[in-house]
């Protein structure tokens, strides 16, 4: 189908544009493009799956454990990061200060 075809049948099922054209938003103009009906079931679908998460121990248990590695990968990441900058600032200043 072409492009004016695809809009046509997006807008007339109620969308506003089609999927991926460029259209931009984000995920809360996404979900607002739902329908009542829709958003209802992606809320229970959500809801269920805290609800089995939560609801289940050792699952949480990894699920933080998980967590808490993946945050301090990242701070370790992040810390390397500031000392690498730490380090091109310090040459650059010797470059600018020996030149």
């Amino acid at each position: 189908m072409g492009k004016k075809k695809d809009k046509k049948r997006w807008k007339k099922a109620g969308y506003e544009a089609g999927p991926m054209n460029g259209a931009g938003g984000g995920l809360a103009q996404g979900l607002s493009r739902l329908r009542n009906s829709e958003q209802f079931l992606l809320g229970a679908l959500i809801g269920a799956g805290a609800i089995y998460v939560l609801g289940d121990e050792a699952l949480r248990g990894k699920l933080l454990k998980a967590g808490m590695r993946l945050y301090g990968s990242i701070a370790g990441n992040f810390e390397e990061m500031k000392e690498q900058l730490a380090d091109i600032r310090a040459e650059m200043a010797a470059e600018q200060g020996g030149a």
